[in-house]
């Protein structure tokens, strides 16, 4: 970027003029050596004088900014501006396409807000920056807001990319994915999507209508057999060759269609077929594709925006509380992909309009601009922003706000949102929103997990064997989705078995009902348990699940559980106030609760149970009459056939069966 200038402002305490003058340049031209490649303008509040004070122990009391000196001192030229405190930390940045005229506002008689006056009375110096042009300042201004993090700007904390849909159009059996960050590989991309949920969403989606696979290369390359995938009806098994190139082509085509806004072609060329196969009495087939028409209905109607065409973002905004929270409405080819909430941090007393203005300046300066954005009210500088995004972008970007008709209940939409959205904020800001923020950073997740589950085993010995499955979502447990599982059919007491059983049959049917699937998954127990988990996730094709084992401590005290971190492979410690071990031990503790509960129960429910009953063919009255004539289970298990086979209506085979029972289960 071309900087044609620095300007330097300084006042003085002596009343030596010419003196103050000269300083003043040998401060210019030093700045000028020492960084010639890009111009700074300082404004020092003081300039030391040859005299007594100069050696003096005691610190000079600090002398107020002389904005009028400085005034006079400035260019009418575009530029950026930074204000710093006595300290020379920036507490603002600003853009102006007349710095003369801008800064000057600042130093009238009545500045303005509150909030301005506040911020002059702390400005102990100014810092210009001349660039060619406005865009260029704009530019300029957001690279150092992100830098220098001014108190006093609308800060958007943000830097992540967001996740595309992926394609690999160039294979011969493609393969629909999850991706971030660049697009280097060659392929169809898709979105972008607000968060990661969006599209694992829609994965699940397409995964049910179309079958399109969503297994690794390597993994696809090498399987000798269909996977649980094809078992389920969620994949065709291209890998073994269950369906050919051309039928899995043309279910790709359809995928691309329906995540282009094109779902009514889809659902034309689906009724032919359907009519075709029942012409052709193939009437299997003619009610798979009714399914799949509805199945495509239904998602049609939950995603597709009425009118929609092109691509537009719905901003709104709320206030409440000192707080702000901005919504974003992400709409694509007319196809709504969802909403993503920002919490800006912003000095008191902005208004909603400085909000969003600070906001969509930085938001589309880094990230993916739509042709059209829609705001809910007036933003400062739009046709000079709109010009910058449109460079950037490379297409003409339109910035509105005045919408009618459909649009306008789009706006509505987004603000009522933005309102929700913050009500719950202010309503968990403590406890819980602490802790899990607290644990997000641990696991280096990119936002707030939505949903956690956590998995723990209980028996007696081996004895009922209960596998309790607890959820947690952003408000805490939710009990209406717990459930427990009867472990069947393992060696009594093989924990792995028992884990694996439950995990398996969990998310075997979470992916057949197409239910959501949790971001972090708890497994309560050490490496064992945790490797099952990780073979189960991995046969699932479930790899964005992070696994965290929660292992207790040699003595099992509270306070010193290791959590395994399996994503990183690490093993950690921490502290025994940490919110986030806060959080983990009571979602274990919930899910130990809960499996005792369920093993409880069921273990009385086996002892109130008569062994009889585990006997085929014996029913409730040759029981009560084998009891009756042997006074108890004892006597009858000292019992010969012949004694048994005595005890009417028990014929010498059923005799049989009942000593072998007894006789099998003391050997």
């Amino acid at each position: 970027m071309a900087t044609d200038a620095i300007i330097t402002a300084m006042s003085a305490e002596t009343t030596d003029q010419n003196e103050v003058n000269q300083s003043a340049e040998a401060e210019s031209a030093r700045a000028q050596v020492s960084d010639a490649g890009k111009a700074n303008a300082v404004a020092p509040n003081s300039v030391k004088s040859e005299s007594v004070d100069a050696v003096s122990d005691k610190p000079e009391p600090p002398v107020a900014f002389d904005s009028a000196a400085f005034l006079k001192t400035v260019t009418q030229r575009p530029g950026v501006y930074q204000m710093l405190n006595a300290t020379g930390d920036t507490i603002y940045v600003g853009k102006a396409g007349n710095l003369k005229k801008r800064v000057s506002s600042y130093f009238q008689k009545d500045p303005g807000s509150a909030k301005t006056r506040v911020m002059v009375a702390q400005i102990a110096s100014v810092e210009l920056t001349v660039t060619n042009n406005e865009i260029e300042a704009l530019l300029l201004e957001n690279n150092l807001i992100k830098e220098k993090r001014p108190r006093y700007n609308i800060l958007l904390r943000d830097d992540k990319s967001y996740p595309f849909l992926f394609l690999s159009t160039t294979q011969d059996f493609p393969r629909i994915s999850y991706r971030r960050g660049g697009r280097k590989q060659e392929g169809k991309y898709i979105g972008p999507y607000p968060h990661a949920g969006a599209v694992k969403k829609t994965l699940r989606y397409i995964q049910k209508l179309f079958k399109v696979r969503q297994c690794e290369d390597s993994y696809f390359r090498n399987r000798s057999r269909p996977c649980l995938q094809y078992q389920i009806n969620r994949c065709t098994a291209p890998c073994v060759g269950l369906i050919d190139e051309k039928a899995y082509r043309r279910d790709v085509d359809m995928t691309i269609k329906v995540l282009e806004g094109r779902t009514g072609e889809v659902l034309k060329s689906l009724v032919q077929d359907m009519e075709q196969a029942a012409v052709e009495l193939q009437f299997e087939r003619a009610a798979r594709l009714r399914d799949q028409i509805k199945d495509l209905k239904a998602v049609n109607q939950s995603q597709y925006v009425e009118n929609g065409k092109g691509d537009i973002d719905v901003v709104a905004c709320a206030q409440n509380g000192g707080m702000n929270c901005i919504q974003i409405f992400f709409v694509r080819n007319g196809v709504n992909l969802g909403n993503k909430s920002f919490f800006p941090a912003a000095p008191d007393g902005s208004t909603v309009e400085e909000v969003i203005t600070g906001f969509v300046t930085q938001f589309y300066l880094q990230h993916e601009v739509p042709r059209r954005i829609v705001t809910h009210c007036a933003i400062e500088g739009v046709a000079l922003l709109g010009e910058a995004l449109a460079q950037r972008a490379g297409y003409n970007v339109e910035i509105v706000h005045n919408v009618r008709s459909e649009q306008r209940r789009w706006v509505e939409n987004a603000q009522e949102n933005a309102k929700l959205a913050l009500d719950a904020r202010l309503a968990s800001r403590s406890g819980m929103a602490k802790r899990q923020d607290t644990l997000r950073q641990l696991l280096d997740l990119d936002e707030l997990p939505q949903r956690m589950e956590c998995f723990d085993i209980s028996h007696l010995a081996g004895e009922a064997t209960i596998a309790s499955c607890v959820v947690f979502g952003v408000e805490g447990p939710v009990k209406a989705e717990y459930r427990r599982f009867q472990i069947k059919d393992i060696t009594p007491g093989d924990d792995y078995a028992a884990m694996r059983q439950a995990l398996t049959r969990r998310y075997t049917r979470l992916l057949k009902e197409n239910q959501r699937i949790p971001e972090v998954l708890f497994i309560d127990g050490g490496k064992g348990q945790v490797s099952v988990a990780q073979e189960v996730i991995a046969e699932l094709q479930l790899e964005d699940i992070q696994i965290v084992g929660v292992a207790k401590g040699p003595e099992r005290r509270p306070g010193e559980e290791t959590l395994l971190i399996c994503r990183t492979g690490s093993e950690m410690h921490m502290r025994h106030d940490s919110p986030a071990l806060h959080l983990v031990q009571q979602i274990r503790d919930e899910a130990h609760r809960y499996a005792i509960a369920g093993h409880r129960t069921a273990r009385g429910k086996a002892r109130r149970k008569s062994v009889l009953e585990d006997i085929a063919g014996l029913g409730p009255k040759r029981r009560k009459s084998l009891l009756t004539h042997f006074g108890g289970i004892r006597a009858l298990q000292m019992a010969s056939v012949e004694d048994i086979a005595r005890v009417p209506g028990i014929s010498p085979a059923l005799a049989q069966l009942v000593y072998d029972f007894f006789h099998d289960q003391l050997s």
